[in-house]
């Protein structure tokens, strides 16, 4: 929170906090309260009258009043308020008022012997929200020596200057906004752009227009209290605090909360209303996909990979008994069943793509396969079986964004770009291709490659670049929606986090078992905070983005899990893939009670540091 600096070196009355006897004459003719601030009315009835004095069953003259704030004034003389202690008083008051409790804020001011903003910032706060601009500008001369950037004052003059020209504008008084136009705007010689865009609308033919093209509220208290908002930003807190301070500060209280719950995974309302702040925010680890909601046994051999669709409707799982299983999840249920199998994978199934719209699925097989598949998932049918040359290797695969295109390539020397019947548009020489990625642009593919690196290629003007460079070889990666992360399987290293827009390394996660085999992780959860990668040691494991050390621990399978995939629509729900022949589906836990919960039989281990 920023300290009030702005009153050092000044005079007195600068400073907001002062002695009952100064908040007893704070009063001001207008209509406003001794705090400073414009009345408003409580229950339909003012609490302001002409001569400036406050009324109501808290402010009064009566023989209690006066010993209650003799009293305050000896309480106050013992001990002084610390800075901070002034602060939450004035975070308070202007809560308060914005409620409309300004007889509250009156006395909470008057005990405390504390003000919520400097004396000329209240006339200029009154000035602007009745709309009297020459003396609004007059009181920006007061408030130049209070600032902390003196310079700012000119960009508070042109804001305070186009409300006035807009506001004649709506009024139909044209020759009055050309004039301010002209002889106010201009000579200011700020925001040029501004100013041209001001004149064009002269040419607005009525107030709709004019607000329509101006995106302005119009008129009145609306876009008087949206101008003042702008010019707070210019005064230092010390002279006038910000808009809602206190509100911000719950905010953003509630929202660090959040991002460091390490099991915070649902789309929370941003609202304060949303929350209670009378309690921290905490999730429980029962409500993380850490428990197993259902074992799928349908394949016959080991399982090397599995993928949600876009959409999270489905799941399509390979293996190398040949086939490959869609499954359709019950989106209120979060249970999977068996839709469709598609056989002839003479090699098996070691990777699979759906295509942007979910309508195709491509399927790839292990490291001597020289064919790829690619179905029709809504019809079963198979579109194109694909194989350029039987000394290829297509061992990887990946959909350009305009799901017309996909490249695919293997550890032989090449990867290519073909359309959807499988005829080749462009191929790359001399590359052998563990994993593939296409980029958001349509124009760069992502390759690992056998020199422990990962190039970005462009097939339209036919040039490559290196991004990440790691000192083992890279197994295979995925990359975040938003193509800024990548998230590699190093030999013998584990899980590794990159930055490609950096290219830097961000973070080495800690706790898998990763050797020479293939080994599938994934971003998960909501706005992927989440990290899930299978191990050697039969495990799954769950990081939190921003930490080295996994938050759980999930077993149940009994050999070496290869894949891991987070549901894109339920980020309660994840897919795991082993050799021991089953495709686990992890969920919340299915139990209210809590020792029923922590009883299961598959365990979700805290591995909070």
């Amino acid at each position: 929170m920023q300290s009030n600096g702005a009153g050092q070196g000044q005079e007195s009355s600068e400073v907001p906090c002062l002695n009952s006897a100064q908040n007893g004459e704070s009063s001001s003719a207008g209509g406003t309260h001794s705090n400073g601030l414009l009345s408003s009315t409580d229950n339909g009835n003012s609490v302001g009258t002409s001569n400036g004095s406050s009324i109501g069953p808290c402010v009064g003259t009566s023989a209690a009043s006066m010993a209650l704030n003799s009293e305050v004034g000896s309480l106050k003389k013992k001990k002084r308020l610390s800075q901070a202690e002034e602060d939450v008083i004035r975070l308070i008051g202007q809560h308060l008022h914005g409620l409309g409790l300004n007889q509250t804020v009156d006395l909470l001011m008057q005990e405390s012997g504390c003000r919520l903003e400097h004396p000329s910032a209240t006339k200029f706060r009154n000035h602007v929200m009745e709309g009297e601009w020459e003396k609004a500008e007059n009181d920006l001369n007061e408030l130049r020596a209070l600032m902390h950037s003196p310079n700012a004052i000119v960009r508070m003059k042109f804001l305070l200057l186009q409300q006035k020209y807009l506001e004649y504008l709506e009024d139909g008084k044209v020759l009055e906004a050309l004039q301010v136009l002209r002889g106010e705007l201009t000579p200011l010689k700020y925001n040029t752009d501004r100013i041209h865009v001001l004149s064009g609308y002269l040419m607005c033919s009525h107030a709709e227009d004019l607000r329509a093209k101006a995106e302005w509220e119009g008129k009145g208290t609306a876009s008087r209290c949206r101008l003042l908002d702008k010019l707070q930003t210019y005064l230092p807190p010390s002279v006038m605090l910000p808009p809602r301070r206190l509100h911000t500060l719950l905010k953003q209280a509630v929202e660090l909360q959040r991002d460091r719950c390490l099991y915070h995974n649902t789309k929370m309302d941003n609202s304060l209303d949303s929350v209670s702040l009378l309690l921290d925010h905490v999730c429980s680890r029962k409500q993380f996909p850490c428990y197993t909601q259902q074992i799928l046994t349908e394949h016959c051999n080991e399982v090397w990979f599995c993928k949600f669709s876009n959409d999270g409707t489905k799941l399509a799982t390979g293996s190398k008994d040949t086939t490959v299983i869609i499954w359709q999840v019950d989106m209120e249920s979060h249970q999977l069943k068996l839709l469709r199998t598609l056989e002839g994978h003479a090699y098996g199934v070691s990777y699979l793509a759906w295509s942007p719209d979910d309508t195709y699925l491509i399927a790839c097989g292990p490291d001597d396969c020289s064919e790829l598949w690619l179905w029709n998932i809504q019809t079963g049918e198979l579109r194109t079986k694909m194989s350029q040359s039987h000394e290829d290797s297509l061992t990887s695969v990946a959909w350009n964004p305009d799901g017309k295109r996909f490249v695919t390539g293997g550890q032989r020397g090449q990867f290519y770009q073909c359309d959807l019947d499988g005829n080749l548009l462009d191929s790359w020489e001399g590359v052998r291709v563990q994993c593939l990625w296409c980029l958001s642009d349509g124009r760069t593919v992502l390759a690992s490659d056998t020199h422990q690196r990962i190039r970005g290629y462009n097939f339209e003007d036919l040039t490559d670049r290196n991004i990440v460079q790691e000192d083992h070889p890279i197994m295979s990666f995925t990359v975040s929606k938003n193509g800024r992360l990548a998230l590699l399987n190093v030999a013998t290293q584990g899980v590794h986090l990159w930055d490609l827009q950096d290219r830097v390394l961000v973070r080495k996660y800690q706790g898998v078992t990763q050797g020479f085999y293939t080994i599938h992780s994934c971003f998960g959860g909501h706005n992927e905070d989440f990290i899930a990668s299978g191990s050697e040691d039969h495990k799954v494991y769950i990081w939190h983005r921003r930490g080295e050390l996994p938050i759980a621990e999930l077993t149940g399978h009994t050999r070496t899990v290869n894949c891991v995939s987070w549901n894109p629509a339920v980020p309660g729900l994840m897919a795991s893939a082993s050799d021991d022949g089953t495709v686990r589906i992890w969920g919340p836990a299915p139990f209210q009670d809590s020792q029923e919960a922590d009883g299961l039989h598959e365990n979700c281990s805290n591995m909070d540091s």
